[in-house]
């Protein structure tokens, strides 16, 4: 898998990208495939505010539930919904359809600690995961 150029990667899995102050967050194809198929998807409410790291809900697939983190600080702005009705998304499309949630980033220096795609790619083989 190549993953996005336009993104950053956090150590537990979750992309951000983003444009004019609004991020797009979700989880890597590298997380979907490791929880397997996913049965249910927790979100924050609209307007919840995160500190990075904090965690934002869960994904419960069939072999396990997670925490979801949120890379950044800032406000929630939008949650997506399909998810709620359909969380076999993220197996279908990690990086794409299957965001999680938009957050008005508060401070974007906190962008700069968070892995590129290809620090990600040397961060899961070093794992030993790919």
């Amino acid at each position: 898998m190549n993953y996005p150029q336009d993104r950053r990667y956090t150590p537990e899995h979750e992309w951000i990208s983003v444009t004019a102050g609004v991020g797009t967050m979700g989880i890597t194809d590298f997380a979907q495939r490791e929880l397997g198929d996913m049965v249910l998807v927790d979100l924050p409410k609209v307007g919840m505010r995160l500190e990075a790291h904090q965690s934002i809900g869960t994904i419960e697939s069939v072999k396990a539930v997670s925490d979801v983190y949120s890379p950044v600080s800032g406000e929630v702005i939008e949650i997506n919904e399909e998810l709620g009705k359909a969380p076999e998304k993220l197996n279908q499309d990690p990086h794409g359809a299957a965001w999680l949630i938009k957050i008005k980033v508060s401070s974007p220096v906190e962008l700069e600690k968070l892995m590129t795609s290809d620090q990600y790619e040397d961060y899961i083989q070093q794992k030993g995961a790919h």
